[in-house]
């Protein structure tokens, strides 16, 4: 069993992997953090580059967490990454971090927390910045 987060480096996914990192700690779990990127442009703000990664290794391994940092870039996009992870590593929690979208944007854009929420087959605890 593990726990899988979802984590990009915005506020909604620093509150993620803080709660992770609780849930991990308390349970003496398997912390596995999921940051990827589609690979369609030369720059993504979302993922977490070489210094930033070291810099969250030593986080985590400050916090005493066991933990495996994955950044796949095969093209798949973030939910698809998550939800491998969530059944290659047996995650007994997934955790997420939402932010506010509005009524339109929920109708016109795609939403990764809702495809995780519908298509995962762990809990999943939704957390706000």
């Amino acid at each position: 069993m593990s726990i899988v987060v979802g984590y990009i480096p915005t506020p909604e996914g620093e509150a993620a992997l803080e709660r992770a990192i609780e849930e991990a700690r308390s349970s003496g779990t398997l912390l596995v953090v999921v940051n990827s990127s589609r690979g369609d442009a030369l720059v993504d703000r979302r993922f977490v580059q070489q210094d930033d990664a070291g810099g969250l290794v030593r986080r985590l391994e400050a916090d005493g967490v066991e933990h495996l940092l994955l950044q796949p870039l095969r093209g798949h996009d973030a939910a698809d990454e998550v939800l491998e992870a969530a059944r290659e590593h047996q995650a007994g929690l997934v955790v997420i971090g939402l932010r506010r979208r509005t009524p339109v944007g929920k109708l016109i854009l795609g939403s990764t927390a809702q495809r995780i929420l519908l298509q995962v087959e762990a809990p999943v605890l939704a957390v706000k910045a």
